[in-house]
C-alpha cells in the first residue's frame, strides 16, 4: 500500500530532497497535495506528481487523501505545524529539523504525538545515512573510546540560512544584507539560529556518541555567516566549525570522531545531492587508510523508508530519543548564543 503524502512547504528542500526520494519509494509513498505559504511555488511541484496544490495548511489537511504529513515550513512554524497534523488525524508525520524552536514546545508536540499514537519522524538525514551505521559499528567493534568530536562545514550561501540571519525579527535594519556580527545581540541571534538550522544535522549523530551537554567552552560568530563552537558532551569534547562562503571551496561536510585507536572521517555528499551514502575512512595508528564502500541509498531515503516502516506497524516510535535530541540541539543553542553574549563583553 502506497500512503498518500501531504507536504506542507514548497522550497529547495521539497523540489530537490523530498519529491526526487518520495518518487523512488512510489510503492510506499505517493505525493497528493503541496502547500506554499503563499509563493505560488506549490502549483509547480505539485504538478510533477499529478498531486493537488493550495496554500496555507487547511485544504491540505481537510484533503481525505493526505494520509502522512511532511512538514517543510520554517523552522518556526514546525511546532504549530505537527499540531495541526496530529488535530487532522494523520497516519504519520515527517517533520523537518529542527522539530521546534524552544524546549516547551519540542515537549508539547512530543508527547501529542505520542498520546495520539502518530509515528513521527525528524529528518536529520545524516544519523540515518547508512555510512553513520557503519561508522558506530566500527566504534563499537573495536570499543574505540571516543576521545573528541568535531563537525567541519563549508558551504555557499543558502538563501534560506540566509534570510534567517540577515533579517531576524530583532533587527531594524531593512532589507537583506550580510548581518553586523560586531553587535553581540544580533551575533548572538545568528549563532543561535545557524545551530538550531546547520548544526541540528549532525547533532543527532554527536549525542549518539556524546549524551549529555556538560557545556559550552566558547562560541563566536564567524563572517560572513557561520560560527565555531567547541563545548563538552558525555565528557567529550566536541568542535563544531561552519561557515557559508560565496565562490569558496568545494563544498567540505565532515564529521571526526578521534578515538584512541584510530580517526574516522564520515563525509557526507553535498546538499541536495542523491550521490549515495557518505564516505567513511579510517586512519589507524600505523597511518593506514581503510576507506569503506559507499552505498547506493542516502539519509534522505532511510529516513522515508523509517517512517514508511513506523506508519506499517513494522517498527516503534523512539519518542523519548526523539526529544532527547530535540533538547540536545536547543539547550546547545542557546548556551553558544549565551556564550557569544559574555565574549562579546568581556
Amino acid at each position: 500500500m502506497a500512503w498518500g503524502v501531504g507536504v506542507i512547504g514548497a522550497g529547495p528542500g521539497v523540489a530537490a530532497l523530498h519529491l526526487p526520494t518520495l518518487d523512488r519509494l512510489a510503492d510506499r509513498f505517493r505525493v497528493v497535495h503541496v502547500t506554499d505559504a503563499g509563493s505560488g511555488r506549490a502549483a509547480g511541484l505539485a504538478a510533477r506528481s499529478d498531486a493537488a496544490a493550495s496554500s496555507g495548511t487547511g485544504a491540505l489537511l481537510a484533503d481525505p487523501a493526505v494520509e502522512v504529513v511532511a512538514i517543510c515550513s520554517p523552522p518556526a512554524e514546525h511546532a504549530r505545524h505537527v499540531r495541526e497534523a496530529i488535530a487532522a488525524g494523520a497516519r504519520g508525520i515527517l517533520c523537518e529539523k529542527p522539530l521546534a524552536t524552544d524546549a516547551d514546545d519540542a515537549r508539547a508536540i512530543v508527547d501529542a504525538c505520542q498520546e495520539a499514537g502518530v509515528p513521527l519522524v525528524v529528518a536529520t538525514n545524516h544519523l540515518y545515512d547508512p555510512a553513520w551505521s557503519r561508522a558506530t559499528h566500527h566504534l563499537v567493534s573495536l570499543r574505540s573510546e571516543v576521545r573528541a568530536i568535531s563537525a567541519t562545514v563549508a558551504l555557499p550561501p543558502n538563501e534560506r540560512f540566509h534570510d534567517a540571519v540577515t533579517e531576524p525579527e530583532s533587527s531594524a535594519a531593512p532589507g537583506r544584507g550580510l548581518p553586523d556580527l560586531a553587535e553581540p545581540e544580533l551575533a548572538a541571534g545568528v549563532v543561535r539560529q545557524l545551530v538550531l538550522g546547520l548544526a541540528v544535522h549532525d547533532l543527532p549523530a554527536v549525542r549518539d556518541l556524546a549524551p549529555g551537554l556538560d557545556g559550552v567552552d566558547f562560541a563566536v560568530p564567524v563572517p560572513p555567516i557561520g560560527y565555531a563552537i567547541g563545548f563538552r558532551a558525555g565528557g567529550i569534547p566536541v568542535l563544531l566549525v561552519a561557515v557559508m562562503v560565496a565562490e569558496g571551496p568545494d563544498p567540505v561536510w565532515r564529521i571526526t570522531i578521534d578515538t584512541s585507536t584510530d580517526r574516522l572521517d564520515v563525509e557526507f555528499p553535498p546538499a541536495f545531492v542523491h550521490s549515495g551514502s557518505a564516505d567513511v575512512r579510517v586512519r589507524g595508528g600505523d597511518l593506514r587508510t581503510t576507506s569503506y564502500p559507499r552505498e547506493g541509498e542516502d539519509g534522505y531515503l532511510r529516513e522515508w523508508r523509517a517512517l514508511a516502516d513506523l506508519v506499517d506497524g513494522a517498527a516503534t516510535t523512539e519518542y523519548h530519543e526523539i526529544l532527547d535530541d530535540a533538547l540536545f540541539a536547543i539547550e546547545l543553542a542557546d548556551a553558544a548564543a549565551a556564550a557569544v553574549r559574555a565574549g562579546a563583553g568581556a
